[in-house]
Order: structure tokens, then sequence, then C-alpha cells
């Protein structure tokens, strides 16, 4: 059954990312996408009702661990502020230290909160909902400041899973997180083998295609080890330059042309795996 549900993970995933650039689905379109990837990974889960009913209760009750944990906060925080301005009216200075150090434990708790709900769970960098809730203006697709976007494909990765299975590719996955970490900026899986990094508007996409060219050319130069045998892998990246107020999509849009002409022109010199 748990390789059901990673296998099952794995294409909802290949999925959502799929439909994310389409305006309209109809419950028919998802299961074609669905059974595309499904196809992809010769899948064949078996007992779906009884997987979907198992996965629903897992996720519900993570959200209500979620829930429980962001109220204790609350609550915790509330009667903190309102034993600082009783402490304060009585100048009272053993319960402000008391409320302090309650407050540093509570605020190391509300860092751990946020960690499991912006942290990607296979690779450990930012996933899409801290990308939209950090850098997109409120209940918008708008961007907040200016900055500089790539987004990055691995080449290849399905052969990867087909030839050493999804453990090995799960462990790409986190190979190429932490290399693209060495740029110093926000990393974000965004889905399936995709990764966005968000640098700041001072580097300029000369800057951001010289920084991620040099770690390609570190990555490409390595062999991985699978068992037995050894192989390369490679990615692809598309850069693009964004003003305040421009629409996520349209970046990414952008972002995405110069990686697919990138994806043809290092495909070319790197072949397979």
């Amino acid at each position: 059954m748990q390789a059901a549900r990673d296998t099952l993970k794995i294409i909802s995933n290949e999925t959502k990312n799929s439909i994310d650039q389409l305006s309209v689905v109809t419950p028919s379109m998802y299961a074609s996408i669905f059974s595309k990837y499904a196809n992809n990974h010769n899948a064949n889960i078996e007992d779906e009702k009884e997987l979907a009913k198992e996965l629903m209760i897992m996720e519900c009750s993570n959200l209500t661990d979620l829930q429980t944990q962001a109220s204790k906060n609350a609550m915790q925080l509330s009667a903190n502020t309102e034993k600082a301005i009783e402490a304060i009216k009585e100048k009272d200075e053993k319960i402000l230290n008391n409320i302090l150090k309650e407050t540093e434990d509570l605020r190391r708790e509300v860092e751990k909160l946020k960690e499991s709900v912006y942290k990607d769970e296979l690779t450990n960098v930012q996933n899409r909902k801290w990308l939209h809730d950090y850098f997109l203006e409120d209940n918008s697709q708008n961007l907040k400041d200016a900055g500089t976007l790539a987004i990055i494909d691995l080449n290849y990765f399905k052969l990867v899973n087909d030839t050493f299975g999804h453990i090995i590719g799960d462990k790409v996955l986190i190979f190429i997180a932490n290399q693209l970490r060495k740029t110093k900026y926000s990393v974000v899986r965004y889905g399936g083998d995709e990764f966005i990094i968000m640098f700041s508007k001072k580097v300029s996409s000369a800057k951001a295609i010289a920084n991620l060219n040099t770690i390609r050319e570190e990555i490409i130069s390595k062999k991985l080890k699978a068992q037995n045998d050894s192989f390369h892998v490679s990615f692809s990246f598309g850069v693009s330059e964004y003003k305040a107020g421009q629409t996520l999509s349209d970046v990414i849009e952008d972002a995405d042309k110069h990686m697919y002409e990138d994806k043809i022109e290092i495909k070319k010199r790197v072949t397979g795996i």
C-alpha cells in the first residue's frame, strides 16, 4: 500500500503541474491527464477507493494538527499580551521577564509551524505556498517587488525513474535542490522535477544565467551512483527579469520560453544519462 501511495503522490504532482497552465479543467480532462501520467509510470493502483479514503484521513489529520497548533499558539500569544499589559501597568519586571521567555518559546514554535507549512517534504526547499505568500500581493497573482526569476527543469528525469526507480529519482531531486542552494537565493520546488529560484532585483538575468551555468557544469561533471551503475544528470533553465506588479504566471511563461530554448541546446551536448 505504501508503494502505491508513493506512486500516486508522484502522479498527482505531475497531473497538478500539468493542469496548472489550463484556464478550465473538467473532471474528464483531469482523468485523462492523470491516466496519461499513470501509464507513464506503469502504475496499476489497486483498491483505489480504499487508498483514497486512507489518504484523505491522513491529510485531514495533518490539517487538524496544524489548526490545533496554530490555535494554541494564538491563545498563548493573546494571554502573553494581556499579562504584558498588566505587568507594564504594575511595573512588574519579574512578570515581564517570564513573559519574554514564554514569548521566545512561542516564537520558536511558530517558526517550526511555518517550516512545516512552507517546506517541500522531499527536498526541504520552499514550496509553492511559500512562494505565493511571500512574493505575491494579497489575494492576487501580482508580484510585490522587482526581481529575477529562474525556472529549472531536469533533463531525462523520466529516464532516471524508469531505469533506476523512484527512490533513486527522489535522491536526484534532493541532490539537485541542494546544488541549487549554492545560488544563496530562495529555491522553490514548483512541482515534479521543476524548481524556481527567486533572485533579488540586484541580480541581473546575465548574472543569474552565469551562476546557473556554473552550477550546471558542476552537476554534469559528477557521476551519481545507483547500485552498481553510475549515471549523469543535468537540467535546463530559463531566466526572466520582472517588475513589481507583473503577474507571476506571465513571468514564469517568459522564463519557460527561454528554458525550452536552452533545453534544445543542452540536449545536443548531453544526450542521456
